[in-house]
């Protein structure tokens, strides 16, 4: 029963292997169409993100504050940000980004209070007499 069953199942098994591993015939490829890679892609989202995080930053209040002292009107920077091409507004975004935050010296001050006392307490280092 068993070799009867394999000498039937075998047979599918190959030409299911065979058929499943033979290329795809592509469809007729209309003009303008191609392979569009995962660098496009992002790239056509991307403008966009980078329009939103520069009017996120924008509507806060601090920055509000900042260009009307600096005698700035809100609404000609909305405009100007309109404005700009895609690779403005994607450089202007990574130079957001590269800003240092507000509170980064305290930051780091406080990162390396943390690392000090925690290799004090391991008894690498003899910085904290507290800590004994």
């Amino acid at each position: 029963m068993m070799k009867k069953l394999c000498s039937y199942l075998s047979p599918l098994l190959i030409a299911a292997l065979v058929l499943g591993s033979l290329p795809v015939a592509a469809a007729p490829a209309s003009p303008g169409s191609g392979l569009v890679t995962t660098q496009d892609a992002l790239s056509a989202e991307r403008p966009q993100g980078d329009r939103e995080r520069i009017h996120e930053i924008l509507a806060r209040d601090d920055v509000q504050d900042q260009l009307v002292a600096q005698g700035v009107d809100p609404a000609e920077v909305e405009a100007r940000v309109a404005a700009l091409s895609d690779a403005e507004a994607a450089q202007m975004a990574d130079q957001l980004e590269q800003l240092p935050a507000g509170a980064s010296v305290v930051g780091a001050l406080f990162a390396v209070f943390v690392i000090l006392l925690v290799t004090d307490i391991l008894g690498l280092t003899n910085v904290f007499p507290f800590t004994r």
